[in-house]
């Protein structure tokens, strides 16, 4: 169906409103080529919360997410957030996940689409790899490379028309070839307003308007585009050059594209202070629970009762076993950190006390992942519970031993085996309901939403537990 078609099927907009989309639409192949995704416009439909396609491009040189089309199809608040809340609210929305008709993982780039009268008629999308943008590290960059390669790639394509409708996000200002401005967008005009400038912008001289103490000769004859960052007074912008050559010598000249990212920086020094504060606090709390071990150490000295010193020896493990956590989380700066980092400390403090005269060999095995710092100190104390239960009674009148801890990770859980190669017990009739055995059985179930489980022979013992993964 025909833009016209399925705007009069599902829609209130008018004719005026429906040539305006088709002239986007005739545009929208070009930006599919050059950013190599997928692009779409979606308009609202009749129905509350409920956009329909009515255009969309594949990119000729790179892979879609798309088998079939989707023109005529609707998209749904649950699925696209961002594509409904840029038509109902006029505000591009970058860089939130969505999932396609084809039920596919997506991160989508939303700008809105305006009319004459500056209301908004539909939004642009453009679609990228969900898994490939998450490699990229999200909590500083608020502004994907996707996007920004979006405008940069569109400066020498488009027509000036195009680029200079109020519904892309950059300002762009065109100078002809003896660097006279000659048009200017609603994006950049605000901002120069914003930044004092009272005269009329257009037939403006390129040193009037450059923010970055660039020169037009030394721009202008530039193979490449330059770009460059820059603070005025309370704003900071990326200002890029591209010259313009088209076939009438006459269009020839220069476009700028100023890029306000003042929210992003404000964004990347509030990260940076709450990465220093989250760093001072993981230190203090190391600090403080080593204090405490400490203090435990200094008491079980003046105790002559062997199983008593054994309880304090117990608890200091446990006190220290969390404190391993802070310390990497301290370092770090995060809220995150390796679990093997995590479970190598465990290991480390586990040899530093020996139980038997016997020789364990302690190995880690399986994958790795990032887990937060709540599971992180729950998982290192279960892990030091059962690595010290191993180390204490497994190998009675063995001169040697092997404890093995292996990752497995999942998708909604994940889990971690601790087996050893020892004397083996019971199940039945020994230590089910020790301190240590419920500690962990009331970690496991309450603190980590796994189940646990304990399997025993003479030839060894292995405790099995998983643990919900963090959701996304």
């Amino acid at each position: 169906m025909s833009i016209k078609k399925l705007c009069k099927t599902y829609t209130n907009l008018n004719d005026k409103d429906i040539k305006k989309l088709e002239k986007v639409a005739s545009q929208i192949q070009i930006m599919a080529n050059l950013t190599r995704s997928d692009i779409f416009i979606d308009v609202l439909s009749r129905e509350s919360g409920v956009a329909v396609v009515v255009a969309e491009a594949r990119p000729f040189y790179g892979p879609s997410h798309y088998k079939e089309r989707v023109v005529g199809k609707f998209a749904h608040r649950h699925n696209e957030p961002a594509a409904i809340r840029t038509l109902e609210l006029g505000m591009p929305t970058r860089d939130l996940r969505a999932i396609t008709q084809e039920e596919q993982m997506v991160r989508q780039n939303v700008v809105p689409i305006f009319n004459d009268e500056k209301s908004v008629i539909g939004c642009l999308i453009m679609e990228s790899d969900v898994y490939k943008s998450e490699q990229e590290h999200a909590k500083i960059k608020m502004l994907t490379e996707t996007a920004e390669k979006l405008s940069e790639t569109l400066m020498g394509t488009l027509q000036e028309e195009i680029l200079l409708q109020p519904y892309l996000n950059d300002g762009i200002v065109i100078f002809d070839k003896n660097g006279i401005s000659q048009k200017i967008n609603p994006v950049a005009s605000q901002m120069y307003r914003s930044l004092g400038y009272l005269d009329e912008l257009v037939g403006i001289p390129f040193e009037n308007l450059a923010l970055d103490g660039n020169r037009f000769e030394d721009v202008s004859q530039s193979v490449n585009s330059k770009m460059s960052e820059v603070s005025i007074g309370e704003m900071t912008v990326k200002v890029k050059y591209a010259t313009l050559s088209f076939d009438d010598a006459s269009l020839s000249g220069l476009m700028m594209v100023i890029k306000d990212i003042t929210d992003q920086k404000a964004i990347e020094k509030e990260l940076i202070t709450k990465s220093m504060a989250m760093r001072e606090i993981h230190h203090r709390v190391k600090n403080n629970l080593q204090t405490i071990a400490s203090l435990l150490r200094l008491q079980s000295r003046r105790i002559n009762s062997s199983e008593a010193k054994k309880a304090f020896d117990e608890s200091i493990n446990r006190v220290i076993s969390i404190a391993v956590t802070h310390e990497i989380l301290a370092q770090n700066g995060v809220d995150e950190v390796d679990i093997r980092t995590i479970l190598e400390r465990v290991m480390c403090n586990a040899v530093s006390i020996a139980y038997e005269d016997c020789n364990i060999n302690l190995k880690i095995t399986g994958g790795t992942f990032e887990i937060s710092s709540d599971l992180a100190t729950s998982i290192a104390l279960v892990v030091n519970e059962l690595v010290q239960n191993s180390m204490q009674y497994a190998f009675v009148g063995r001169k040697e031993g092997q404890i093995e801890i292996n990752i497995e990770k999942g998708i909604m859980y994940s889990s971690i085996v601790v087996k050893d190669d020892g004397v083996g017990f019971d199940i039945k009739e020994t230590r089910l309901g020790s301190l240590g055995m419920s500690i962990v059985k009331s970690i496991v179930e309450d603190k980590l939403k796994g189940r646990f489980s304990l399997e025993s022979s003479p030839k060894g013992t292995k405790a099995m537990f998983d643990f919900r993964m963090k959701k996304e």
